[in-house]
């Protein structure tokens, strides 16, 4: 794989799958030139009276995000002048007409303020390019990202432009296997009160938090509701499997795109803190191919190269708000490490929900 789009700590048998921590396949996240010219998807709100825009679905703003929206699927509001996630917030519901409330999700969100959501997870882990909840049967089809503590030059989020990320990769032998074995998603949801007392090694995520509730046979429930195979393990473990297709059909470019990424493998956890450690085989995520085989270190290299090749970073600004289709951007961001004094703090929206149907046989 070229240097450019990945680094690679350690090495190993490429064919095999990944077994040995020390074995660590870091994004670039871009090129050095964005995918796209900024022009197409930024909008300068410098010379808006912006208490009046945000309030208003007809006016100027609206309009152009809108139609930004429809051409590209990414909006970037910068010099809007906003502070308050609240009004950042009506900023980003100028595109976002629905709102969903995050349940059987992976990371453990809390809320900065009624659904503007914490990103989940910690800073000193890089956060792998991904499409928000691929891994149950009830996605979001938009997100957006509301920018209330800056760090400028060190708390970039990138996103990849993935209906270029889709043909790349489908022009692969890598992108066929995909196409035709799909994948599963394995996810360990521990139990929050056999940790309770105890300090949370190996911890992603308690399925009390993902489902937003104590009542085990009620999670269960939930997480059937959403395609997912469900098993008890030791100590209230609860071991969830998705078995899907890697793209999903999206109706307005009426084409399959794909809708996957390492982000769901065990290789999520290569900087997390608590968890890094880890052999694989007992980290909190697996991610395999429909048929149960392992991907190889050679299919995460490529899975991880061609969202490299189609990146394009934001260097945040308090008062900058993205939004971003689902289907048609991936997004991710490197390890940031804070200095004393310093904070990034990211608001996150999710949008309206839709069920997930996999690709269509003539969308090709």
């Amino acid at each position: 794989m070229s240097s450019i789009s990945q680094k690679i700590i350690s090495s190993g048998d490429l064919d095999a799958p990944l077994r040995d921590p020390s074995i660590r396949i870091e994004p670039r996240w871009w090129t050095g030139k964005p995918a796209l010219r900024s022009e197409r998807f930024t909008i300068d709100c410098s010379r808006f009276d912006m208490d009046r825009e945000i309030a208003d679905q007809s006016g100027e703003l609206a309009e152009r995000m809108r139609g930004m929206w429809n051409d590209v699927g990414l909006v970037y509001l910068r010099n809007t002048g906003l502070t308050r996630l609240r009004d950042m917030r009506h900023a980003a519901k100028l595109v976002m007409d629905a709102e969903m409330t995050y349940t059987a999700g992976a990371n453990p969100r809390g809320e900065h303020e009624p659904n503007v959501y914490e990103v989940g997870a910690p800073l000193e882990a890089w956060l792998h390019y991904h499409h928000e909840m691929a891994y149950v049967g009830k996605s979001t089809r938009m997100l957006s990202f509301l920018c209330h503590k800056e760090l400028p030059g060190r708390g970039h989020t990138y996103f990849s432009d993935n209906v270029q990320a889709t043909d790349a990769l489908l022009k692969t032998e890598f992108g066929q296997r995909l196409r035709d074995k799909g994948l599963c998603y394995h996810r360990d949801l521990t139990d929050q009160e056999h940790f309770r007392g105890k300090e949370e090694i190996g911890v992603y995520n308690h399925w009390q938090r993902s489902f937003s509730t104590q009542d085990p046979h009620e999670a269960e429930a939930l997480a059937r509701e959403r395609g997912l195979v469900t098993e008890w393990g030791p100590n209230r473990l609860l071991k969830t499997r998705y078995y899907v297709s890697a793209f999903e059909h999206f109706p307005y470019l009426d084409r399959n795109l794909l809708f996957a990424s390492v982000a769901d493998h065990s290789m999520w956890f290569d900087a997390w803190p608590k968890v890094s450690h880890l052999p694989h085989d007992q980290r909190p995520l697996k991610l395999t191919y429909g048929d149960d085989t392992e991907l190889s270190q050679r299919d995460c290299e490529e899975f991880v190269a061609v969202y490299d090749r189609f990146g394009i970073p934001v260097d945040w600004r308090v008062g900058d708000v993205v939004v971003f289709c689902n289907y048609r951007f991936a997004h991710g961001r490197p390890s940031i490490h804070l200095k004393p004094g310093e904070q990034r703090v990211l608001g996150v929206l999710l949008g309206e929900t839709f069920d997930r149907v996999g690709d269509l046989p003539d969308k090709w």
